[in-house]
């Protein structure tokens, strides 16, 4: 109820103007003015919570297709760990959920596999529009700036990374190797949709980054519950991207485990999530260790289930065919 009331305050007009957006640009235009001693001081921190509250409320949600190649380095380095734990030579299963123009899809899937080579990588990869998926599909990309995307995604990758991913193609563009594209299968469709599960199946690990901050809370949580169904027993979600009350709930509520490793590098390793705060509504706010929760809240990968008990004879197998 006090949700309700405050969106509907946010969303007030006099003379055809948003009071609420008038403040916002105000202490915007004052906030830009301040040293940066001040604004990560636990009164501005505490003043920056209140404000980003605000522009969530009165923000007008639409999706968004900019992404970046190596957004989040440290959510790479966690993946490429769980990733090196699999048995030699099994098979990895993974669906990207709303994987846009594709540049994060193939950051993880260059990184396992630069990691571990025998893995047999089996992937999934899901938009749903048409349009961008068929972008991600064909992986080829400008340079400057790509079709689709009003953004430069290579900016966060250096010069040995370009080359080790890419083929050039002559023309100011470059295309995805071809042995990185091995093993993807393409849907459209929507993570939201009752029946996503029993189509896509269930997979070791699910991606499902900075799609859902783009929904209204409800829709958000509903969409996430859905999402978590794709989860094998024992394996992994990742989910950045989203309001940090949405995920907390769910993972409290449904009793995921929250995978510590890496937290703090992880929440604050995307720049254009980390630097908007509080005047973008995608943004995320910066880790306060004094909540009760805080180990909980801005975590961004959970265990789900009890992962399948290995029998000491399969281990003994595994361990076997490493030492060869």
């Amino acid at each position: 109820m006090h949700r309700s009331l405050a969106a509907r305050l946010a969303r007030v007009r006099v003379f055809g103007r948003s009071p609420v957006n008038a403040y916002l640009r105000l202490n915007g235009f004052l906030w830009s003015r301040l040293p940066a001693r001040v604004t990560v001081s636990t009164p501005a921190r505490a003043y920056g919570r209140f404000l980003h509250g605000l522009v969530r409320l009165s923000a007008v949600r639409r999706q968004n297709f900019g992404t970046f190649f190596f957004r989040n380095r440290p959510l790479l380095k966690l993946i490429r760990r769980l990733a090196e734990d699999r048995e030699w030579g099994s098979t990895l299963s993974i669906a990207f959920l709303a994987c846009s123009n594709g540049s994060e899809l193939y950051s993880v899937l260059w990184t396992i596999r630069c990691a571990r080579p025998d893995l047999n990588v089996v992937s999934h990869a899901v938009d749903i529009s048409p349009d961008i998926l068929a972008l991600a599909r064909e992986g080829v990309y400008s340079l400057d700036t790509p079709e689709l995307v009003p953004a430069r995604i290579f900016e966060r990758m250096n010069v040995e990374e370009m080359r080790a991913m890419f083929d050039g193609n002559g023309d100011a563009r470059v295309a995805v190797k071809a042995g990185l594209k091995e093993g993807i299968t393409w849907h459209v469709g929507d993570a939201g949709s009752p029946g996503f599960a029993d189509v896509l199946g269930r997979h070791d690990m699910v991606v499902a980054n900075n799609f859902l901050c783009h929904m209204e809370p409800p829709d958000a949580e509903r969409c996430l519950r859905n999402v978590a169904r794709l989860v094998k027993p024992g394996g992994y979600l990742f989910v950045s991207g989203i309001d940090l009350n949405v995920r907390t709930k769910a993972a409290v509520d449904l009793g995921w485990r929250p995978v510590r490793e890496l937290l703090e590098d992880i929440h604050d390793g995307d720049p254009s999530m980390r630097d908007y705060w509080p005047w973008s509504y995608w943004s995320v706010e910066p880790l306060d260790k004094r909540r009760a929760d805080w180990h909980v809240r801005y975590v961004s990968a959970f265990q789900l289930g009890e992962p399948p008990a290995t029998p000491p004879s399969a281990r003994s197998a595994a361990l076997v065919t490493v030492a060869r």
